[in-house]
């Protein structure tokens, strides 16, 4: 029992403080935000992290949080801040990665569609058709908006950049030893087989 009430004095003595942060931050209190933010700027930061962001992203998502916290303090109640930080959190992370995607998808040039590219991943079954060869096209987008940042930029870099750069270049550019440009791009393709076969699972 008396464990039980401890815990209702905590829950309590929770809520009094999160009513009296908001409160005060109203006011325009600098102490009593700095204190808020210290309080679940952790929370905030986790949440985005663990929604796949990188950390930078997540300092972006956390950043845009307590700034809409900022604007909402007048409706936010006291009971709930760490679940509508939470919720506000995910939500602008989820934005973020859609963003990304995108982003990443447009570096992919269509016009210089290799078609090596698809068959190092299925040996002959290169779509001839306009439309299947747009589907492929869309379907190569998906994956690789999905892969890490590294093996992405090697994959456009050798097989979408028009200026067609020379394995020097790349390795520059990425930042990598020129004789393991090849043994990378195997796993990078290895990897993208396994997406693109999980993807059409789940068609």
């Amino acid at each position: 029992m008396s464990s039980l009430n401890h815990g209702a004095v905590q829950d309590q003595t929770s809520e009094t403080d999160d009513r009296t942060l908001l409160a005060a931050c109203q006011r325009g209190e600098t102490a009593a935000w700095e204190e808020l933010l210290g309080k679940y700027e952790r929370l905030v930061f986790s949440v985005a992290r663990s929604s796949g962001l990188s950390t930078d992203d997540a300092a972006d998502v956390t950043q845009i949080t307590f700034a809409y916290l900022l604007q909402s303090l007048a409706v936010v109640h006291p009971e709930t801040v760490s679940g509508w930080l939470a919720t506000v959190a995910r939500r602008h992370s989820w934005r973020l990665q859609k963003r990304r995607q995108r982003e990443h998808a447009r570096e992919i040039n269509d016009d210089v569609f290799d078609s090596s590219f698809a068959d190092s991943l299925f040996p002959g079954r290169i779509a001839a058709d306009p439309l299947d060869r747009w589907e492929l096209v869309e379907w190569l987008h998906h994956a690789l908006a999905r892969l890490n940042d590294r093996c992405r930029r090697l994959l456009i870099a050798l097989y979408f950049d028009e200026q067609k750069p020379s394995y020097q270049a790349i390795a520059e550019a990425l930042q990598m030893a020129e004789g393991s440009i090849g043994p990378t791009r195997a796993r990078c393709l290895k990897q993208m087989r396994q997406l693109l076969e999980e993807a059409n699972q789940s068609k």
